[in-house]
């Protein structure tokens, strides 16, 4: 039996994992220990021009959950990695004058995806998981806080919506990622979008 645990993603997926292009199904398996998946594009547009939510998201963006601004053609890194069967990832953001770095975790559980964005932990949302067209798909299903000894579980008819899809461009030999935060009343508050190239590497000492 391989020492190597599966990844959350793959055990989410299950069956349909197999129809996820070849190149994704390399992107969410489990890294190799002592191994790291990195990958360098550029985002099209990150973050939300509605500069009245700013101030309410820098809270978020001091944890590295997401970026209270708005900017354009945006450098990236991804650097991902397996550990204790979880998925690690950080994603460095250049933006003008400054690199942010976004965290998160992921587990599965009961058949979802289970995500935690930020260091410290600050919000924990669970996701249902699709295959369609060769992509993987994200949709929220509940999305919690937490803020010092505060646990709070958003209803769901107030939470904000999480969609995210990770496609493959084989035209383009890049792989796109895509994010949009829907929120009931406001709608789109938060998006996303970016191109990337990604390998595995052994990890430099």
């Amino acid at each position: 039996m391989s020492s190597i645990a599966q990844s959350p993603y793959r055990r989410a997926i299950g069956g349909q994992f197999s129809q996820l292009h070849p190149v994704l199904q390399q992107y969410f398996s489990a890294i190799p220990a002592e191994h790291v998946g990195r990958g360098e594009g550029v985002f099209t547009k990150v973050g939300t021009p509605r500069r009245w939510l700013w101030p309410l998201l820098r809270l978020f963006e001091k944890r590295g959950v997401i970026y209270a601004g708005w900017a354009q053609n945006v450098p990236f890194r991804i650097a991902n990695r397996t550990i204790a069967s979880r998925a690690c990832a950080e994603r460095e953001f250049d933006l003008p004058g400054r690199t942010w770095i976004m965290r998160d975790a992921v587990v599965v559980r009961n058949g979802r995806v289970i995500d935690e964005l930020g260091e410290p932990g600050t919000v924990v949302a669970s996701f249902d998981v699709d295959v369609r067209n060769h992509a993987l798909t994200l949709t929220s299903h509940q999305v919690g806080l937490r803020l010092g000894n505060l646990r709070l579980q958003i209803p769901r008819f107030l939470a904000p919506v999480v969609h995210l899809t990770e496609r493959f461009d084989d035209e383009r030999g890049q792989q796109n990622v895509a994010l949009t935060i829907t929120a009931p009343l406001f709608g789109l508050i938060y998006e996303y979008d970016g191109w990337f190239t990604y390998r595995i590497e052994k990890e430099r000492a």
